[in-house]
């Protein structure tokens, strides 16, 4: 018997970007506020479990099914930045304590990496809309200011750092926010604005002989 050929059609997920984009945005704001110095009645640690289970598992899957939507961007960014919310989590749980006076340089060095990364994914983001665009360039400028603070050991930069970060965790409630209603309503109820630079189009496949 000859062998068959089968193609199996799998509908994509759905739009996992706006979980993502939740899920970075609380985590960002908790931690944020702390650093501008909201939080002087509270522990200011209230970010920290919410960087396991939300801030970092939750931008994981969201990478996760990005991968299986065939998205690049969105899986690299998110599972990224659910990397980096778990590690960042499990350093202040298990180096921090031990780390004295040098914690801040730790966290100067995590943040400039991670500034690094965000520089390449900021060009990138210029392809995929404009609000994902005011998230990753919020965000570069929250990485560079707060990673120069702690560097220096200087209050006053971590602490405009936090505003900074704040305002990145606004646009990406926003881009949260427009990816869930837009996609519920079928219709743009909250425009996230076109991409700064056109993406170019997928070459057509080559016709057979």
């Amino acid at each position: 018997m000859a062998d068959e050929t089968r193609t199996i059609m799998m509908a994509p997920a759905a739009d996992p970007a706006p979980l993502g984009l939740a899920a970075f945005a609380l985590t960002t704001f908790l931690l944020s506020a702390a650093n501008a110095g909201w939080m002087g009645s509270a522990s200011g640690d209230a970010w920290l479990g919410f960087a396991f289970a939300y801030g970092g598992l939750g931008q994981v899957l969201a990478g996760m099914w990005e991968f299986r939507n065939r998205n690049v961007f969105g899986a690299t960014a998110f599972t990224t930045y659910g990397g980096f919310w778990i590690g960042l989590g499990l350093w202040a749980l298990l180096v921090a304590p031990a780390a004295g006076a040098k914690a801040g340089k730790d966290v100067a060095w995590i943040l400039l990496a991670f500034a690094i990364f965000n520089t390449y994914m900021l060009f990138w983001s210029t392809m995929v809309s404009g609000a994902v665009f005011a998230v990753f360039l919020t965000l570069e400028a929250t990485e560079i200011i707060l990673f120069i603070g702690n560097f220096a050991a200087n209050t006053n930069i971590v602490k405009f750092g936090g505003y900074v970060g704040i305002l990145t965790a606004l646009c990406a409630w926003y881009a949260s926010a427009a990816g869930v209603g837009n996609g519920v309503s079928g219709r743009t109820i909250l425009p996230v604005g076109q991409p700064l630079v056109k993406a170019a189009a997928a070459a057509e496949p080559a016709a057979r002989a």
